[in-house]
């Protein structure tokens, strides 16, 4: 038999009402009572209807999170982190794959919205002017993207690519090649940005390639000009990049890092288990994820804020086998 409101309000001692006001107005109900509810609904595995709490505060329940390409193995991990603080929370996740497609991303967030109360866009792609449209009308946080005036979370790209390019002087590289990820991405252009203060600094020779796909395609199809920049060593915007400029280096009998070092972005499952193992700055993809979702319940708990939260995690450089000293 299910338990009821009426069950769990007799074993905490309180009124029914107490108990609707415990589990979904905590913030009205005194401490003390609030615990002695949530221990006896614990106890007794009781589980709110979530219809009938959306119809007492107005919320659903529910969180709309947008990715760009979810074949992309980046993007599950963060969908990971977000689900599993969701989960903690209470509440329910809506995924939606907007595959690259920047004019599909306004109108996913606007059907979202009707069905949740806020969403966590990933690495969105849309323009800053779009996304400020829409972040009037709708509780948004964004994940690897950061507007003014909008909750956000990024990695700390500027030490990214410090560690990155640092490892690559330290080893004798002077001439570096970047392949470019989309023009649109907002990571892409911070990447660049990064990159170009840091080579500034250490005296290196930069040749910016593309902007390509973010797939294996985009490092394959940049591959031979890469090479024909005749650089020691290259970065991918990803790890997808990477590891295709690793499949077409084989092909045409370079080899990897003898003759060129290879540098990934992203640390995808994938990179630690080519031959040779892909060099890679780490990102912190679920921990992104799981803080989107702080930073969104925080949002709906306090609407009128004026300060738009923001939080830069840490990144860290994974060397393995497909950077080693450049060839003189």
């Amino acid at each position: 038999m299910a338990v009821t409101i009426k069950d769990v309000a007799r074993a905490a001692g309180v009124s029914a009402s107490t108990v609707t006001r415990a589990l979904t107005m905590p913030e009205l109900v005194h401490p003390e009572t609030r615990d002695r509810v949530r221990r006896a609904a614990a106890t007794l595995g009781y589980h709110p209807n979530r219809a009938a709490r959306g119809l007492i505060t107005g919320r659903t329940g529910n969180i709309g999170l947008l990715v760009p390409d979810l074949g992309n193995p980046f993007f599950p991990s963060v969908v990971k982190g977000v689900q599993a603080r969701a989960h903690e929370a209470d509440y329910a996740v809506f995924l939606a794959d907007t595959d690259e497609d920047e004019a599909a991303e306004a109108g996913l967030v606007r059907r979202l919205s009707k069905q949740v109360d806020g969403i966590v866009l990933c690495s969105p792609r849309m323009p800053d002017e779009e996304l400020r449209t829409l972040v009037a009308d709708t509780p948004v946080v964004l994940v690897n993207r950061r507007i003014a005036r909008v909750p956000s979370v990024t990695a700390e790209f500027p030490d990214a690519m410090r560690q990155a390019v640092s490892h690559l002087t330290a080893l004798g590289h002077r001439r570096i090649a970047y392949v470019a990820g989309p023009r649109s991405a907002w990571a892409n252009r911070e990447r660049v940005r990064a990159l170009r203060l840091v080579a500034g600094e250490m005296s290196v020779d930069l040749v910016e390639i593309g902007n390509v796909l973010p797939m294996f395609e985009g490092g394959v199809a940049a591959a031979d000009q890469v090479l024909a920049a005749r650089v020691t060593a290259v970065i991918g915007f990803n790890d997808l990049i990477a590891l295709g400029l690793l499949n077409r280096f084989t092909a045409r009998g370079v080899a990897v890092p003898a003759d060129i070092s290879v540098l990934g972005f992203d640390d995808i499952a994938l990179a630690a288990m080519v031959n040779p193992s892909l060099t890679t700055v780490a990102l912190p993809k679920e921990q992104s994820g799981r803080a989107g979702v702080d930073l969104l319940l925080q949002l709906l708990a306090e609407p009128d804020r004026q300060t738009a939260a923001r939080r830069e995690l840490p990144t860290q450089l994974m060397v393995r086998g497909s950077t080693g000293p450049a060839n003189a």
